[in-house]
């Protein structure tokens, strides 16, 4: 009798059930010799003896860590992962008639599996609706896997749910959304799916606008302490109806009026203006729940067990950075990171079975008597990330950036543009002493080139000359947030891989000053235009729309004029409809347009 479930056990499936140093100690030990006997009883059940008197039993449709070992190891240990790769090694694999989709398991499966009581559980998440996104198997990777808010779950084996992974606590909950998310996908052709829930509007957020058009009024430099209060009050409100997104935005614009008031260098008026419109777009669109408030999930969702990779960090203050990591297909943040703690965290691969991710992809790590936290060196862990996250192609990710609904209304999560950028070449490196700019021509595996931008931070003083460095040093993958300018990706470094290893340009320590060919940014009539014409709106909600100026109103103009040559003729004619008639709705709606020019571009 023929184990399929055990051949389609690729060797990501089986680092995914264990660790891949495990996997690779089990290869390692077989191709030296120390092969297990194997024999198969009539019911399935695979059975291995070792040299040394170990024997490891699994049987069909158990899951690989409740199989039994005499070894006594908890969880997947090297052994059954060694009878795997043997049993693997005697059969002759056949690829799939038919590629599975996880769409297929009915409700009926699903009570089998894990009773009615929690199927009722995973219903009430299902009503109030979410979005996942979804990964296919393939002729060479049948495995599948679906993104939801808070975790991801994969299924290793085609049509076997013994074998589904996810870092989630409640499993068959988070497996049975999974599924739901297949068969809705399935039945609209798509792999990008809103599952659940209705689309909703914001009729039960009239708090949110009123409050916004008083604070536009007054603006950041006469907004009264006294209306933080009701700002904190609706804050708590939206927390607990789990409308992340916009609860989330408050939390930065009270972080904005708290560092204007302090004199704080984190108060950016621009920022504060794109807050703002931020705000009013989440409260007036019509769209899925879970894209434009936020999924009905909990503000944070503990982890099982995690396993994440660090892509590099980047620093907040002389004190605090934040650490990125790769956790399946998707990128996880660890804000405001102690210094000490973040400089380990952000060149290391993690473990840790006291974790929790919230709804916008940021994870707190900690550590516990019972629960511990382990480091290892990432070492060569780079060359295993998930191709979801390694951009090879520069064009194809370009397009996909250019076909991505506004910032401003699509799903609040952090680190979402953070990639591992795959590089054969780098060339043109250049500084630019007057914007404090490095730049670079990253040339990719297909040929096709992309720009490599990094400013200088007096947060990260060395980070530009450790970048000089490492770019002379043959980088081979470079991690970092992508965009996309005029049809180019633009890369923004965290951190680089070379033949000496990882390099985190933010924490990088013996940097000498680099040597570098003076350049400069060249013209682009079009970003002049907007972006001067989004410095003017800013300081119009920075003063408040109570208390413009004439001269300010004539600049207003004079940017929409500016507009107009340019080419950008909406753009121009909102900004005018502000100038003629100054209030929240024509500054909101200006704004908001030229935000949305600015990403296009």
């Amino acid at each position: 009798m023929t184990r399929p479930d055990l051949l389609a056990l690729t060797p990501d499936a089986l680092a995914a059930l264990a660790n891949r140093g495990l996997v690779k100690r089990a290869a390692k030990e077989l191709d030296a010799g120390v092969v297990p006997a194997l024999a198969t009883d009539p019911a399935g059940a695979v059975q291995g003896e070792f040299p040394d008197g170990t024997t490891t039993t699994l049987p069909p449709n158990t899951a690989l860590d409740a199989a039994r070992c005499s070894c006594g190891a908890t969880g997947v240990c090297r052994h059954r992962i060694a009878v795997v790769l043997a049993y693997q090694r005697t059969q002759e694999a056949t690829a799939p008639t038919e590629l599975w989709s996880p769409g297929v398991v009915t409700d009926d499966d699903l009570v089998a599996l894990m009773g009615e009581r929690t199927l009722r559980r995973a219903r009430r998440a299902h009503q109030a609706g979410y979005r996942a996104k979804l990964r296919r198997p393939t002729a060479e990777d049948q495995t599948a896997q679906a993104e939801l808010p808070t975790c991801t779950v994969t299924f290793l084996v085609p049509g076997d749910l013994s074998y589904v992974h996810t870092d989630a606590v409640n499993r068959d909950e988070a497996l049975a959304l999974a599924v739901w998310a297949f068969r809705e996908a399935d039945a609209q052709g798509t792999d990008t799916v809103d599952v659940g829930g209705s689309p909703t509007t914001a009729t039960d957020l009239t708090a949110v606008t009123d409050l916004l058009d008083q604070l536009l009024l007054d603006g950041a430099t006469n907004a009264s302490e006294v209306l933080d209060v009701a700002w904190q009050r609706l804050h708590r409100d939206l927390t607990a109806q789990r409308l992340h997104w916009p609860a989330a935005v408050i939390t930065d614009v009270l972080a904005q009026l708290t560092a204007y008031r302090g004199r704080s260098a984190d108060y950016e008026a621009e920022r504060f203006a794109a807050l703002l419109t931020e705000l009013h777009a989440r409260t007036t669109a019509v769209g899925p729940r879970a894209e434009v408030l936020g999924p009905d999930e909990p503000a944070e969702t503990p982890l099982r067990r995690v396993r994440l990779t660090a892509l590099g960090a980047r620093m907040r203050s002389e004190s605090t950075m934040d650490v990125y990591f790769a956790s399946g297909d998707v990128v996880l943040v660890q804000r405001d990171t102690a210094l000490r703690t973040g400089q380990r965290l952000a060149a290391s691969n993690v473990v840790s079975e006291s974790a929790t991710r919230s709804a916008s992809r940021a994870v707190a790590l900690k550590t516990s008597r019972v629960a511990k936290t382990s480091l290892t060196p990432v070492g060569t862990a780079w060359n295993d990330l998930p191709q979801a996250l390694v951009v090879d192609d520069y064009e194809a990710t370009a397009a996909h950036l250019a076909a991505l609904p506004p910032r401003q209304v699509r799903a609040r999560v952090e680190a979402e543009l953070v990639r591992a950028v795959r590089i054969t070449e780098v060339s043109g490196v250049a500084y630019d002493p007057a914007a404090q700019r490095l730049t670079a021509t990253l040339h990719g595996p297909t040929g096709a080139t992309c720009l490599l931008e990094a400013t200088h931070r007096a947060t990260a003083p060395h980070s530009l000359d450790a970048l000089a460095a490492a770019l002379r040093a043959g980088p081979t993958m470079i991690t970092g947030s992508v965009r996309r300018h005029r049809g180019t990706l633009v890369v923004d470094p965290l951190a680089v891989r070379t033949e000496a290893g990882v390099v985190v340009l933010d924490v990088a320590t013996g940097t000498t000053p680099q040597p570098l060919p003076p350049g400069s940014a060249t013209a682009d009539p079009l970003s002049a235009a907007v972006d001067s014409a989004l410095t003017v709106l800013a300081e119009a909600s920075h003063r408040g729309l109570d208390h413009l100026t004439g001269s300010l109103l004539a600049r207003v103009r004079e940017v929409g004029a500016h507009l107009r040559t340019a080419g950008l003729r909406t753009a121009a004619a909102t900004v005018t409809a502000f100038a003629e008639s100054p209030s929240a709705p024509t500054w909101l709606a200006a704004n908001l347009r030229l935000l949305v020019t600015a990403d296009a571009r």
